[in-house]
């Protein structure tokens, strides 16, 4: 028995990796469907055929909804007979939001003010919204947008009992091998012969599986509170790092080539901000940022103060664990990605 017996899923963004991973998760057990909500027809045809063939005896579970998290009419037609909502729909690529902004708010913005007022109107149970660490201390387009969004998280938690719908946020780093992430562009340009390029080598990023994204989803799904930001403990490692990683795993013997930092792009990258650590909980693998429930009468916290401060400091990519190579070796392997490819390039020597 799953948490999600007899249960309805909608996944915004559906046909991304994360709503891969979710089906790969969840579709042969006793969940009673799954709703993919995306605007391109393409990929939602690709995605029922491979489930077709990867699971026919429950691919009936699937059900596919063509819409944009920008206009709240197709939402809304999706929210229908809902239990629950992951979020996932978003403009990820940080140099195309720092091109087109305004495009980011749209969707990452007012994308997900849709996704939220429709789900309260449907009186959905628990909806569980992606973030990322660029939204902490954002200097880009794309972090702020999302920034912002968490923003919007926040404020329309307040506005609706969670026993009627909870609504919740995760935050995390860079998923390995997720759909536009920097490993397959190596993996193709040591197939062509090329060298790697990375930006910058010293430049430190988090690391992650999908399956560890999928864990802190579903961690928040049955410990967040409305309001909370959870965010999950992870390792880190240099570009530079990460590409001698994978140029080990693929027998390349072409030089790694620095190409120079792009737009928009910074050195480390932030989970946990020093000003979200004076009231985050620390659980271990996890923390929790609970939301600030003060309203808008400000007086009284003038008047009476609070000196407590939690004792937890910054969290970021270059405070974290640092991985060796060997290890983010180990960790790539975990990857069915990478160890198909890597036969593929295998067999081709």
């Amino acid at each position: 028995m799953s948490i999600f017996e007899n249960k309805t899923l909608l996944i915004t963004g559906g046909t991304g990796s994360f709503g891969n991973a979710v089906l790969d998760r969840f579709l042969d057990t006793d969940i009673k469907q799954i709703r993919i909500f995306s605007r391109d027809e393409k990929k939602q045809d690709d995605m029922r055929h491979e489930y077709q063939a990867k699971y026919p005896e429950v691919s009936d579970r699937i059900k596919f909804y063509i819409g944009d998290v920008r206009d709240i009419r197709s939402v809304r037609n999706a929210m229908y007979g809902v239990d629950y909502v992951f979020h996932a729909a978003a403009l990820k690529q940080v140099p195309s939001c720092e091109f087109f902004p305004v495009e980011a708010v749209r969707t990452n913005v007012f994308g997900t003010e849709n996704v939220l007022t429709a789900a309260i109107e449907a009186g959905i149970k628990k909806v569980i919204c992606l973030s990322t660490d660029k939204a902490a201390y954002p200097v880009n387009a794309m972090g702020t947008s999302k920034a912002m969004m968490e923003k919007v998280i926040v404020a329309k938690s307040r506005t609706v009992p969670p026993d009627e719908t909870s609504i919740c946020c995760t935050r995390y780093g860079n998923v390995l091998c997720s759909r536009g992430s920097v490993v397959p562009l190596w993996i193709e340009q040591i197939k062509a012969g090329n060298p790697i390029t990375i930006t910058e080598p010293f430049m430190t990023r988090f690391v992650m599986s999908l399956e560890e994204a999928i864990e802190l989803v579903i961690f928040a799904f049955q410990n967040a509170d409305s309001g909370d930001i959870m965010v999950q403990k992870a390792p880190a490692c240099t570009i530079e790092v990460l590409a001698q990683a994978v140029k080990e795993l693929f027998y390349s013997e072409d030089e790694i080539k620095v190409i120079g930092i792009r737009h928009g792009e910074k050195m480390y990258e932030t989970l946990l901000t020093n000003e979200e650590c004076a009231n985050a909980i620390d659980l271990g693998n996890f923390y929790r940022v609970p939301c600030d429930k003060r309203d808008l009468n400000y007086d009284k916290y003038f008047k009476d103060g609070d000196i407590e401060r939690n004792k937890l400091t910054e969290f970021n990519s270059n405070n974290t664990d640092l991985l060796t190579v060997e290890q983010v070796k180990t960790k790539l392997m975990e990857l069915s990605y990478i160890r198909e490819e890597r036969f593929k390039v295998l067999e081709n020597r």
